[in-house]
């Protein structure tokens, strides 16, 4: 698998990335989904890919306590790009703790459960408005001197706010002998989801970040499963816990969107996952779209899409049937 600079720095990653929020599965069945894991991260690996993506809060936990076992004993650690978050909380009125305290401590505990010394790329889970962003980006800076993470980024699911971006980003870089560049960003990014290109992917682009898309496949309804009107029996829109997930994705907008993807890949040869991922891969800005499959199979689908280049036509279509409505009154009045 081919490689991609995060940003404007040394770091490099695979232009696919691995996502781990659905290793945990559920309570029990923690075997299986620890088999399911080890099939997924092998594969994975075989194919030259080695950014690999999980979260503190991804089932309490337990997304990196797997992916710690599998370290070495399955695939050496040097080989991978580990990226983890910090900062997501589940409480009842707040769901970001960006304090330094809970930030550095939050990332002891998930090299704890991951079983090493450091990260590569640690996120933080989104911006926490009752701490100042200073205090935040104190923490990156503190982690990256100490060696405990060697890159920084921000995440946000669905959004990230373009503006907070960015002044993160610029303080980060007025004083650059003592504050760490941001690497990346990462969010929520599709032809289902194109929000990130009002203010987010501009900001990346200009500050030197590298975006990660999550959910690149619309939260699985870009592959086309969603088609006959009603879901797949192992699917996340037939899973009462997840029905809601998928369910902002099924209107009549995404119904003409998924309509040309399938389209497209029908005049490929290819599937309609494969057509979706390659088009956000290949993005401006991206570095490496994150798949979040549920099975080794999905997994592979996905990572077959190494082969693909969209043709410019196809892809100019695919813009066009998804393009975002941005409104502006000013607009209006001109045309008048």
């Amino acid at each position: 698998m081919k490689q991609r600079q995060l940003g404007r720095t040394g770091l490099r990653v695979s232009r696919i990335g691995l996502g781990t929020l659905t290793w945990a599965g559920h309570p029990g069945e923690q075997t299986a989904a620890e088999r399911r894991a080890a099939d997924m991260l092998k594969l994975f690996w075989d194919a030259g890919g080695t950014l690999v993506d999980t979260a503190d809060v991804y089932a309490d936990g337990v997304a990196e306590y797997l992916l710690g076992r599998l370290l070495d004993g399955l695939v050496p650690r040097r080989d991978l790009v580990i990226a983890t978050k910090s900062g997501g909380v589940a409480e009842p009125d707040r769901r970001f703790d960006g304090s330094r305290g809970h930030l550095l401590a939050a990332l002891d505990a998930s090299l704890a459960r991951l079983g090493t010394d450091y990260v590569d790329l640690w996120q933080i889970h989104g911006f926490d408005p009752l701490t100042p962003l200073e205090e935040t980006l104190h923490a990156v800076d503190l982690a990256v001197s100490s060696g405990r993470a060697r890159y920084a980024g921000v995440a946000g699911y669905p959004t990230l706010p373009g503006w907070q971006l960015a002044k993160a980003a610029t303080w980060q870089l007025a004083e650059p002998a003592r504050r760490i560049r941001l690497a990346g960003a990462q969010l929520e990014y599709s032809l289902l989801q194109r929000g990130a290109e009002r203010e987010v992917l501009p900001a990346v682009r200009d500050l030197g970040l590298g975006l990660l898309p999550a959910s690149p496949l619309g939260r699985g309804v870009l592959s086309g499963k969603y088609r006959e009107g009603t879901a797949p029996p192992d699917s996340r829109g037939a899973s009462e816990r997840l029905a809601g997930f998928v369910e902002p994705y099924l209107g009549e907008r995404a119904e003409r969107i998924v309509d040309a993807v399938a389209t497209a890949a029908e005049g490929l040869a290819v599937s309609p996952l494969q057509v979706a991922l390659a088009w956000v891969r290949d993005r401006p800005g991206v570095a490496a779209p994150l798949v979040g499959a549920r099975t080794a199979g999905q997994l592979e689908e996905a990572l077959s899409v190494e082969a693909l280049t969209l043709p410019e036509e196809i892809n100019r279509a695919l813009d066009d049937v998804s393009a975002p409505v941005h409104h502006d009154p000013d607009q209006d009045w001109s045309a008048l």
